[in-house]
């Protein structure tokens, strides 16, 4: 079994929205939509009445999750929506309808309707590219090296970054409560963050 994912080490990330810009550029995604977006969270006092520098900063960046049991394919009427055997969730344009259904199923509003098109979009975890051994496109061009991608059944350690870099040898030590996710409604989603001396505002787990 494959379940393919990314992990952010959100300690590294800087917030430069290469990743953001690079998905759109590849993916050819309409100005005023994204696949990938980059939120700032805080800054917020680490304790009641704090100032800067006391605070914590950090930046989130928020896709299509990629669930475990996605909402957005229960929901679609038509079946355009599926999951694939490595994991990932997909949408057959040529199945899509435009109902928006899986769009308002989505508990992080990550998909967006082609008004030209007229279907459903999303990120595809760049599968024109990981079917040829290529890292998706927002990983593979972040500066900071602060997004890696792999197969969960490996693993994160596993994971590979820009440069040929692996997750469990070149960042910060981390363990299990480092690791969070988006909130879980009974979708599971499979993207995690790395989040190591800063209180985790992301939700969920």
């Amino acid at each position: 079994m494959t379940r393919y994912a990314i992990v952010t080490d959100l300690d590294r990330c800087v917030g430069c929205l290469a990743c953001s810009m690079a998905c759109k550029v590849v993916n050819g995604v309409p100005v005023g939509s994204f696949w990938n977006k980059t939120l700032r969270i805080g800054p917020t006092p680490r304790a009641e009445g704090g100032n800067w520098p006391d605070v914590d900063l950090y930046f989130l960046t928020v896709s299509c999750q990629h669930c475990e049991n996605p909402e957005c394919v229960k929901v679609c009427p038509t079946g355009a929506s599926h999951k694939l055997a490595d994991g990932t969730v997909q949408i057959d344009k040529s199945k899509c309808i435009g109902c928006q259904f899986c769009a308002m199923s989505c508990p992080y509003g990550v998909r967006y309707l082609n008004e030209v098109e007229r279907v459903v979009e999303k990120c595809t975890l760049c599968e024109q590219k990981i079917a040829q051994g290529e890292l998706p496109q927002c990983v593979s061009q972040c500066g900071a090296i602060a997004r890696f991608f792999g197969d969960l059944d490996q693993g994160v350690e596993s994971f590979e970054g820009a440069c040929d870099k692996v997750l469990g040898d070149y960042v910060e030590a981390f363990d299990a409560s480092d690791l969070h996710h988006l909130p879980n409604v009974g979708n599971d989603p499979n993207f995690a963050y790395l989040l190591r001396d800063m209180t985790w505002q992301g939700g969920g787990e």
